[in-house]
């Protein structure tokens, strides 16, 4: 079976995780894919597959006979997709030897164009896998999870001599607790890849290091008519903290290694308002001063309008996971020679944003990301290609054979 075959097959169970949500795994349809992974995983001839309690799928592959003592190579992707667009049925659409130009996506009213997707001529003549333009299509990370069981199939097949491969495929990855009862022992890597990332080819061990920024600002609520001198409006105090912040240090306006403040969301009235940022920056340094930025507003609107007004709390996320792969670069030289073996050309690019193996990285289990073939993760304009999907199990498969040398 192809890699696109599974994911057609995987993106119409719908996961979204829920970060408000009080359960772990946040969603019960994660457990819906993961058994269905399970069974394809013992139809792959890998015996020992398993879903747990927290709805992570574990399997290993036993190194062929001589290998025994080569490493043990882990692979890693994740089950859910983000919320947004994520409320009915998924319907992925194909289309075939794409023009590479803009392209109409059902009658979404929607459209992939080139001016907001500059590498779509590069995709032409592909077959595209997208949406109809009315939900994401789930190739975060669901790719991911297809290239894994095809890599396995074809060196079964294929009869490729390999090491032991350690095989896991995690719930909750998009609200930040992917790897919070991840079993780092029972896993049984020495080391592992994420592919959790985008074009065929990318190879990324600089992640951000992230938190969790949210302001509960307490306003004074009073007649309009007699609060002169008196009212305090906390959605005008919500404006300000939000003045305060650099304004070009957005998503929107920064890119590479450069860090930046999110608003994900707001709310409130004359008396209640709440602001809620995720914090992002690759330097220790200088996202320790972000927040620095963040503790100086609220203790200076607190001066302004009284002790009690803005109250601030940070919630670290993850940390950039580049300081663990420093130790063992023999992770990206493999990683790149893979690719150069697989005619694809690789590309070492920070993470703007993070993976399952950030975390997995500081619990033991070094991990960088590779590419999956996808693009515009996280919205209706997610898609991907056959080839690109093809060209990524490549990768893996190579991967597989340079750590049994």
């Amino acid at each position: 079976m192809k890699a696109y075959e599974r994911l057609l097959n995987y993106v119409v169970v719908r996961t979204p995780s829920d970060e408000n949500s009080s359960t772990f795994p946040s969603t019960e349809q994660q457990f819906e894919l993961a058994r269905l992974l399970v069974q394809e995983m013992l139809e792959l001839g890998i015996e020992d597959a398993r879903v747990d309690d927290y709805c992570y799928v574990y399997g290993t592959v036993p190194a062929t006979p001589g290998c025994e003592d080569k490493p043990k190579i882990g692979f890693i992707a994740h089950m859910d997709t983000v919320s947004d667009y994520c409320d009915h049925d998924i319907t992925p659409v194909l289309h075939e030897n794409y023009d590479g130009g803009d392209l109409v996506l059902g009658t979404s009213g929607r459209s992939l164009t080139v001016k907001d997707f500059p590498h779509l001529p590069q995709l032409k003549g592909r077959t595209l896998i997208t949406s109809d333009g009315t939900t994401v299509l789930g190739v975060d990370d669901k790719a991911g999870i297809a290239e894994i069981l095809t890599m396995v199939e074809r060196i079964k097949a294929e009869n490729i001599p390999h090491g032991k491969i350690c095989i896991a495929f995690t719930p909750d990855e998009e609200i930040g607790t992917g790897t919070t009862y991840f079993n780092v022992e029972e896993f049984g890597a020495d080391f592992g890849y994420t592919l959790d990332g985008d074009g065929e080819g990318e190879i990324q061990y600089e992640n951000f290091n992230a938190c969790k920024a949210d302001f509960e600002i307490t306003g004074f609520g009073v007649h309009p008519g007699a609060s002169k001198d008196v009212m305090i409006n906390a959605c005008l105090v919500a404006m300000e903290i939000n003045d305060m912040l650099p304004g070009c240090e957005t998503p929107r306006g920064t890119e590479e290694y450069e860090g930046f403040y999110h608003l994900t969301g707001m709310s409130g009235d004359v008396t209640k308002a709440e602001l809620h940022y995720i914090v992002r920056d690759h330097s220790k340094t200088m996202f320790e001063a972000r927040k620095s930025t963040l503790r100086l507003i609220e203790k200076d609107l607190n001066e302004k309008w009284g002790e009690g007004t803005v109250k601030l709390t940070i919630t670290d996320q993850y940390q950039n996971m580049a300081e663990i792969i420093a130790t063992c670069m023999h992770l990206i030289e493999n990683a790149k020679t893979a690719c150069e073996n697989a005619g694809v050309e690789p590309q070492v690019l920070p993470i703007r944003g993070g993976t399952d193996g950030c975390q997995l990285s500081f619990k033991g289990l070094p991990c960088p990301n590779l590419g999956t073939g996808g693009h515009a993760y996280h919205g209706p304009f997610e898609h991907t290609t056959v080839e690109g999907m093809d060209k990524a199990t490549d990768v893996i498969v190579e991967l597989v054979k340079l750590y049994a040398q």
